[in-house]
C-alpha cells in the first residue's frame, strides 16, 4: 500500500495550510515538522528555515504505530506538523500522534500543496513603471512582471501560474503584449505559450534559444542581441549572455537587470545542463557573458536573477534581487580570471535538477505533458546555480 492509498479515517485531526506554515516560518516562530516521505524524496527538497527543525521518518515505517526512537526524537511542549507528498497519510500519522499525547497537526495536500504556493511583491525601483517579482519557496523559481502605462510583460512565466499573471495584470489595469523567456528552462516548464494562448500577448524567445530546435505547436517571436521590445513608456533592451545555455539572455529595464540564470543574487550559473561533455568549454562563455554583458553595467545596477537556492539571503522586503556593485565586492567568483574561474566552477557542481531531461524537452515543445503532469516533473529545487553553498563572502 502506497502512502497515499491508505484507507480513510473517521477521526479529523487539526490541519494547517500550505499558506499559514508559510507565516508560521517566515515571522520568525519556531517549527517542528515530521517528514513521512520517503528517505530519497526527503533528501532531494523538503522543507528550511532558520526556525524550522525537522525529522524525517518515512511512512512506511510508521503503518504500525510510533516508534519509540521517534517518539523520543519529537518534542513534548511544541506543535507538530506532519507532512507528506499529497496531504493523506500525514493525516493518520498525526492521529496517532495525537493519541500519543502530542500537540500535533497535518500540511493539507502535503509537498504538492506546498509547491502551489506563490508569492508577489512588487520591488521598490525608481522606474516609472511596476516590477514585481514573483517567488516560488518550493524551488526557488522566480518570474517578473512590468507594467507601464497600461501595457505589461512577463519574464520566466511559469506553466502553472498562468492565470496568476493574468489576473495581475488586470487589477493592474493593463493587458500583457509579451511572454518573455530568458531561455531554455530545465527546472521548470515555461509558462509563455500557455500565456499567450489565454490573452493578446505575444510569446517572446531568444533567437539562440530557439535555434536549439523549438518545436512550438504556436506561431512565437524571437529576439537577439541589441533588440529592444517597447512596453507602455519603457523599453526592455535585449543582452545575450550565453554560458549556462547557449541561448541564455537578459533583459534590461531602467536599471534592473533581469539575468535569468546568468548570475545569481549568490552564485553564478552553472554550465552543463544543455552540454554536460561541453561543461568546460561553456564555462569559458559564461565568463565571457559575465565581463562582457553583465560586469559592463554601473554599479548601482539591481540584478534581478530567475532563481534563488537556500544559500541565498533575501532582502528585507523578502525579495532576492541584488545591487551589482556589492556582488562585485561579495562574489570572489567575479573577480577571477579566466582560467581560475573555469575550474572553480567545473570543480564541484550540485546535482541535476530532477527531471531536467523531460523539462528541456517539453519546453523545446517536443513533449506534451498536461497540467498535472508537468507540476509533478517539475516538483523540487531548482539546482542551476554551480554550487549548494553561496559563492558570496
Amino acid at each position: 500500500m502506497s502512502e497515499e492509498d491508505r484507507p480513510g479515517t473517521e477521526e479529523n485531526v487539526e490541519s494547517i495550510t500550505p499558506k499559514q506554515l508559510k507565516e508560521r516560518i517566515d515571522s520568525g516562530e519556531n517549527v517542528f515538522i515530521l517528514d513521512a516521505r520517503s528517505e530519497g524524496d526527503f533528501d532531494e527538497w523538503h522543507i528550511e528555515g532558520e526556525t524550522v527543525e525537522i525529522v524525517n521518518y518515512p511512512y512506511f515505517q510508521l503503518l504500525d504505530g510510533i516508534p519509540r526512537d521517534l517518539l523520543a526524537a519529537l518534542p513534548e511542549e511544541q506543535k507538530i506538523t506532519v507532512l507528506c507528498a499529497k496531504g493523506g497519510s500525514s493525516e493518520m500519522v498525526a492521529e496517532n500522534l495525537e493519541e500519543e499525547g502530542y500537540d500535533v497537526n497535518h500540511l493539507e495536500r502535503g509537498m504538492k500543496g506546498w509547491a502551489r504556493i506563490y508569492e508577489y511583491t512588487e520591488l521598490n525601483v525608481d522606474i516609472d513603471a511596476t516590477i514585481a517579482q514573483y517567488q516560488r519557496p518550493s524551488s526557488g523559481c522566480l518570474a517578473y512582471l512590468v507594467v507601464s502605462n497600461g501595457e505589461a510583460a512577463v519574464i520566466d512565466p511559469l506553466r502553472a501560474f498562468t492565470d496568476d499573471y493574468i489576473q495581475d495584470v488586470r487589477n493592474l489595469g493593463a493587458e500583457l503584449s509579451y511572454a518573455i523567456d530568458t531561455h531554455v528552462h530545465a527546472d521548470h516548464i515555461s509558462g509563455i505559450r500557455a500565456v499567450a494562448e489565454q490573452t493578446e500577448a505575444t510569446a517572446i524567445m531568444p533567437e539562440a534559444a530557439a535555434a536549439r530546435g523549438v518545436e512550438y505547436d504556436r506561431q512565437y517571436e524571437t529576439i537577439e542581441d541589441g533588440d529592444a521590445l517597447t512596453v507602455g513608456d519603457i523599453e526592455i533592451d535585449v543582452y545575450h549572455t550565453p554560458g549556462h545555455t547557449t541561448g541564455m539572455t537578459a533583459y534590461k529595464v531602467g536599471n534592473v537587470l533581469f539575468t535569468g540564470d546568468g548570475l545569481f543574487t549568490e552564485s553564478v550559473a552553472r554550465p552543463d545542463l544543455e552540454d554536460p561533455d561541453a561543461a568546460r568549454d561553456t564555462a569559458r562563455t559564461l565568463y565571457e557573458s559575465l565581463t562582457e554583458k553583465v560586469l559592463t553595467h554601473s554599479d548601482d545596477t539591481i540584478i534581478a536573477p530567475a532563481h534563488f537556492s537556500d544559500s541565498a539571503t533575501p532582502n528585507e522586503d523578502g525579495t532576492y534581487t541584488a545591487v551589482l556593485g556589492e556582488l562585485r565586492g561579495t562574489m570572489d567568483a567575479l573577480s577571477m580570471d579566466e582560467a581560475s574561474f573555469v575550474e572553480f566552477i567545473v570543480s564541484d557542481m550540485p546535482p541535476r535538477p530532477a527531471n531536467y531531461e523531460e523539462i528541456i524537452a517539453t519546453n523545446l515543445g517536443r513533449e506534451s505533458p498536461d497540467d498535472e503532469e508537468a507540476f509533478e516533473l517539475e516538483l523540487g529545487p531548482n539546482n542551476c546555480a554551480a554550487s549548494e553553498e553561496a559563492l558570496t563572502n
